[in-house]
Order: structure tokens, then C-alpha cells, then sequence
């Protein structure tokens, strides 16, 4: 698995950014938030159990993330058709405010080495990458397993301190300060 100071491999996907049949997919590729500090979080299947609770736990932080300068990416295996008619049929997935990448090649999840080998999707991996293409922060949990979008954001405003944050650090206390 690619690790923190590792640049993040390039990409192209498909994604899912409307519910409308004539806007619904573009490409997104490395260039396309250029500049920007990247979220991408990868969850196993649509239409699964655990996977929306986090969907919708990062949307509700999206202005959050974007007043940071970052924009978040979700991605599975699945088709953007897919991903489009599981935001259709789940009300909370229906105004979501960032795209859905369609790894169907498994090209990425393959280069971040987050392939489940015994699933073949993706595993629950977060990656924070820098707008220089750095992977700064990496976090996979069992497939069963959600993430917390806050704890995500908390550790992004500490990277974006470029100091040392002690445990818990939240945005606004004091950072360390080395004599």
C-alpha cells in the first residue's frame, strides 16, 4: 500500500456529479483540482449498509473541507451508472455535493495497493493528499468497519498547520513549539 510521502499515482475516472442523465459523468483526473489538497476516500460496494452512513458523513463536512481549500473524491469499484442509480434510490445520496469515481478497472485502487484480495473491491482506505501530489495522511479500516469524516477533517486542518499538533489537536489550540 502506498504510504504517506508518497506521491499519489495518476488517475482518470469516470464520476458520477449529477443525478440528471445529460450532466451525470465527467472525467476526473489528477489535474482536475489542481492545487488543491485532495480527500479521497474509497468504500467497498453501492448499495451496501455501512458505506452511505459515511457517504453522508463527509457531504455534511463538505463545506468544511472546501473552506480548507480541499475537495473530496469518493470512489468504489463500482460503474458510474451504478453510483448514479444508487444516488436515485437513496435519498440521502441524492444531492451529494462531491463526485463519485468509478474505479471499474481497479487501475487505482490497484497502484494504492488497497485492493481487498479476497473481496476484489476496494478496501475502506482515506487518503489526504497535498496540492503538490503528496499522500500526507493514509487510514484503512476492516470493511465492516466506518470511518469518522470529522477525525478526517481534524487531521487535515493539522497537516495544513505545518507544525507539531499534539494527540487531539483541534483547529485553534496551540500547536508545539520546539526551543
Amino acid at each position: 500500500m502506498l504510504g504517506v510521502g508518497e506521491k499519489f499515482p495518476q488517475f482518470s475516472l469516470k464520476a458520477t456529479v449529477s443525478n440528471d442523465l445529460k450532466t451525470a459523468f465527467t472525467e476526473v483526473n489528477n489535474d482536475t483540482y489542481k492545487g488543491k489538497w485532495l480527500v479521497v476516500f474509497f468504500w467497498p460496494k453501492d448499495f451496501t449498509f455501512v458505506c452511505p452512513t459515511e457517504i453522508v458523513g463527509f457531504a455534511k463536512l463538505n463545506s468544511e473541507f472546501a473552506d480548507r481549500d480541499a475537495q473530496i473524491l469518493g470512489a468504489s469499484v463500482d460503474t458510474e451508472f451504478v453510483h448514479l442509480a444508487w444516488r436515485k434510490y437513496n435519498d440521502e445520496l441524492k444531492d451529494l455535493p462531491f463526485p463519485m469515481l468509478a474505479d471499474t478497472k481497479r487501475e487505482l485502487s490497484s497502484a494504492l495497493g488497497i485492493l481487498d484480495k479476497n473481496e476484489g473491491v476496494s478496501q475502506r482506505a482515506t487518503f489526504i493528499v497535498d496540492p503538490n501530489g503528496i499522500i500526507r495522511f493514509v487510514m484503512v479500516t476492516d470493511l465492516s468497519v466506518g470511518r469518522n469524516p470529522n477525525e478526517v477533517l481534524r487531521v487535515l486542518d493539522a497537516l495544513q498547520t505545518d507544525e507539531l499538533c499534539p494527540c487531539n489537536w483541534q483547529k485553534g489550540e496551540e500547536t508545539i513549539k520546539v526551543a
